[in-house]
């Protein structure tokens, strides 16, 4: 069965994790471009504040406090959604939290829980929504990870989750398209993005956390996301560096293992100690804040993604992208040497 999606503007979009970084945007873009918008956060002062902000500016917006690792939470979003809207056209699993440490370091306890919000809560969340689109029709966006394809070392909770939802993602999606279903379910896959990500995530590390460059803006994010609200694609890697860093693993696994012992334990420690809370493993931060204040360069383009999203524009593009892909292994290769 083919699969059409609607325009933004005549879709109800829901969006777990709303309340901060690429949720966050993705809630803002979607509704200045006339979606009604559900909200899910667990933090009710800031999905108020929220809705609030977007009823001002227009927009109809709805929200529900849920921790998506609850499933009873997460189908009782979806009654919200039927009774406000009529239903909903759209599913975004966006919420997501980090763990900074080394495997052995990091209690059971933070293990299970993070498996909950990032795995068990988009498994709850794409089960739901798959409910309720196969008789209508719509899209299932799940956002995971350029690391959901390459792991690395300090953050292994974390992609242990995304390999996951990898996993997840892609026979769901088998499975749905054998059944006929009209669902279109895409993965998102960032690069490093300029999210309060580390601030919320838990930290082991004496050091404060910081992003491996490069660095790219969340509202690359949004604009995939809400391109695969309108186009049934498969899947989108956000930022060049991700497809990068995805080809290189494939081409070099065991050469790429070795730059990463030498270089990603101190590519993802500042020189200062840990000086933020790090309490969005189990407490929400409900800030309302789109950024993370990297304080290096963020790219806010990617010639890769773009050529993705949009496969006819020139050639010359496409080709940036793929090169930027080539010079990557190479530079790895030569890091090897140097090591």
């Amino acid at each position: 069965m083919s699969v059409k999606l609607k325009k933004l503007n005549d879709q109800t979009i829901v969006v777990t994790g709303a309340t901060s970084g690429i949720g966050l945007v993705t809630a803002r873009m979607a509704a200045e471009r006339g979606a009604k918008l559900l909200l899910m956060a667990r933090t009710e002062a800031a999905l108020i504040k929220l809705a609030d902000e977007l009823r001002a500016n227009g927009s109809v917006a709805e929200y529900v406090v849920t921790d998506v690792g609850d499933p009873g939470q997460v189908r009782h979003a979806a009654e919200v959604a039927l009774e406000r809207f009529g239903g909903f056209d759209t599913w975004v699993n966006n919420a997501g939290v980090s763990i900074y440490g080394k495997i052995e370091d990091v209690s059971l306890e933070d293990h299970h829980k993070l498996f909950d919000t990032n795995y068990w809560g988009l498994v709850h969340g794409s089960l739901v929504a798959a409910e309720h689109l196969k008789s209508r029709g719509g899209a299932i966006i799940n956002v995971g990870s350029a690391l959901s394809d390459r792991a690395i070392p300090i953050q292994g909770t974390y992609c242990a989750s995304k390999h996951a939802v990898k996993g997840f993602t892609d026979v769901f999606r088998m499975e749905l398209e054998h059944d006929g279903a009209p669902i279109s379910m895409t993965l998102i896959k960032p690069a490093s993005m300029d999210t309060p990500y580390r601030q919320h995530a838990k930290n082991y590390l004496p050091n404060e956390p910081k992003n491996p460059a490069p660095v790219y803006a969340p509202k690359l994010v949004a604009e995939a996301i809400l391109f695969a609200a309108e186009h049934p694609v498969r899947d989108l890697y956000v930022g060049g560096a991700g497809k990068a860093l995805a080809t290189a693993a494939f081409l070099a696994p065991r050469l790429l293992d070795k730059v990463m012992e030498a270089r990603m334990f101190d590519a993802q420690k500042e020189d200062f100690p840990s000086n933020s809370p790090h309490q969005g493993l189990y407490a929400p931060a409900g800030s309302l804040l789109e950024r993370g204040g990297y304080s290096g360069h963020v790219a806010k383009s990617s010639l890769y993604t773009t050529a993705t999203e949009h496969p006819l524009v020139t050639g010359g593009l496409i080709a940036a992208g793929f090169g930027l892909v080539y010079a990557a292994t190479l530079a790895l290769k030569r890091n090897g040497r140097e090591h």
